[in-house]
């Protein structure tokens, strides 16, 4: 320690001190666990380096609106929780889907999820900091935010090994975090960087000085019990206060150390040598103190909290999720009270209802063939069809109050679509190729979607070729929507379902827009071609009047 109350000067005319090079920081030793042996996305690490679907393979996402879900899901969310790969990469293991359904089911408790929100919060605070200790170029500036941000990082990880410790949990992800939780913390590379990051603060608060102005020099000394004037200029101005007055204060972004500010730190360090040592020797022992497993955690488990917060409101006004019962070939395909997500969150920001519909799938039935008036709810159906067996995959709740769905291997869609010039193809013939590649490619556990494909040309071609398109999806046993404004093809073979889109028995012009089981009335085509030929009751009434 240097002598009592010695003081050391600071003039701008001076030359500013160099500092020695550090060398690279030394690395910390991980905890038990590996990073690829934790994950509470995947249950084997292998799986974790599953590559998304590729871009050129995912307009079936658009066709559905699940971009928007991902666009919603991700918005204001870092890119560090690498949100949209794992949002774009469906699983295709039962087991790992049934992984994350268990974990997802245990942090939709509040004694899960606040602690572990809690944890969340921190360490953002934490990587924050890190950054800081990267963007700045003063050193005991740089050290003094890596100390913070190991401090945080220390009663984060407590705290949450901590409130884990008693809880009950079930699901295997949640419950290998608690054990190594309570493993790390045990260990001697957390408990040195715990115990270090309490002495080097100890030391670091201990440090009191004074500073003296005159002119352009600066004098920085011990502090020795000099009078605080802080205190007398409170006191002096108290007598003018006229009672609590509102805060104009304006919070400014964070500064910048100045020139002044670090010589004046640099004199600091001077005077008391011990403390700052103490700063490096931790700086350059624990710049890398996060632990990659729960470095992994933290990233992954935004997955959950990011859909469960996206769903909350959703459920607050009534709309039913649930875990569903996935299998590659299930008995039945089946939902209650389902519906599209996304249209849901567009219509409760409006006040407006959202209907459900149910649908069953058993034995050898495998397509739901839709028909119905125009805007009577069939391709919002369709979607939450696709929806339904999409977010399954991910292993995330689906919006129904009961369901039972494929795992799919690849899910298909051919939604109308405008005429490219690029491709030098007519709207029919875009539609032709595009079937083509679904059959060549689909298995008996996909999901295709058809929505009123083949309607740009004449209704017997439409038939037609509506019924070969079905014929073969039958026969490679895939399961899925076909929308249509042809009635025959709901009642092709025992494979074919029919399902209609209702109105309102009173009044035949008002929708309802829930899709029903039962066979098809005939009326569909003759209410399109009316519609499309301007022939509709409405239509010729508004012409002819006067």
């Amino acid at each position: 320690m240097r002598e009592r109350g010695r003081q050391v000067a600071w003039e701008p005319s001076s030359p500013e001190r160099t500092w020695p090079g550090h060398s690279k920081p030394a690395e910390t030793t991980s905890a038990a666990l590996g990073s690829e042996e934790l994950s509470v996305l995947f249950d084997r690490p292998a799986l974790g380096r599953a590559e998304p679907v590729k871009s050129a393979e995912t307009a079936w996402l658009k066709d559905l609106n699940l971009d928007q879900l991902v666009a919603a899901l991700t918005a204001g969310r870092d890119e560090h929780y690498d949100l949209a790969r794992h949002l774009s990469s469906p699983l295709d293991d039962v087991g790992t889907v049934r992984y994350r359904q268990a974990i997802l089911a245990e942090l939709d408790e509040a004694s899960v999820a606040d602690p572990v929100r809690s944890f969340c919060e921190g360490m953002e605070g934490v990587r924050g900091l890190l950054k800081g200790t990267r963007r700045f170029e003063h050193r005991y500036y740089r050290e003094g935010w890596l100390l913070e941000a190991a401090s945080r990082y220390v009663e984060g990880v407590s705290r949450l090994s901590e409130q884990l410790g008693g809880l009950p949990l079930e699901s295997s992800g949640l419950t290998k975090l608690r054990e190594h939780l309570a493993s790390y913390c045990c260990g001697e590379p957390f408990s040195t960087l715990a115990s270090e990051v309490a002495a080097v603060r100890r030391g670091l608060q201990a440090v009191e000085y004074t500073t003296a102005i005159r002119g352009n020099r600066v004098t920085v000394s011990r502090y020795e019990g000099e009078q605080d004037y802080s205190t007398e200029v409170l006191a002096t101005f108290a007598k003018f206060s006229q009672g609590a007055e509102q805060d104009h204060r304006v919070r400014l972004p964070e500064l910048v150390m100045n020139h002044v500010q670090a010589h004046v730190l640099e004199l600091v360090a001077r005077l008391f040598p011990a403390a700052f040592s103490a700063l490096d020797r931790f700086y350059a022992h624990h710049n890398d103190f996060f632990d990659p497993v729960l470095e992994r955690f933290d990233r992954e488990v935004r997955f959950y909290l990011a859909y469960l917060d996206y769903i909350k409101p959703l459920r607050a006004n009534g709309l039913s999720f649930c875990i569903p019962e996935v299998d590659e070939q299930p008995s039945e395909v089946a939902a209650e009270e389902a519906f599209d997500i996304v249209l849901a969150d567009e219509r409760l920001r409006t006040a407006a209802s959202v209907v459900c519909n149910d649908f069953s799938l058993q034995h050898r039935e495998r397509l739901l063939v839709v028909t119905g008036p125009n805007q009577g709810g069939k391709t919002t159906f369709a979607r939450a069809f696709g929806q339904l067996h999409y977010l399954a995959s991910l292993g995330l709740y689906v919006p129904a109050r009961r369901a039972s769905l494929v795992l799919p291997d690849q899910i298909f869609t051919l939604f109308e679509r405008a005429e490219e010039i690029a491709t030098l193809r007519g709207k029919l013939e875009e539609e032709l190729v595009r079937a083509r590649s679904i059959l060549r490619r689909a298995t008996a556990r996909s999901i295709v979607i058809m929505n009123e494909t083949f309607s740009s040309t004449t209704l017997e071609d439409s038939e037609l070729l509506g019924r070969r398109v079905l014929e073969q999806l039958c026969d490679i046993g895939v399961h899925g929507v076909y929308v249509t404004f042809i009635d025959d093809l709901s009642a092709l073979n025992e494979a074919t379902v029919s399902m209609v889109a209702s109105v309102d028995p009173d009044d035949p012009t008002v929708r309802t827009f829930k899709i029903v089981r039962r066979a098809a009335d005939g009326l569909t085509y003759a209410a399109a071609l009316a519609a499309k030929y301007g022939l509709t009751y409405e239509m010729v009434r508004k012409t002819l009047s006067p």
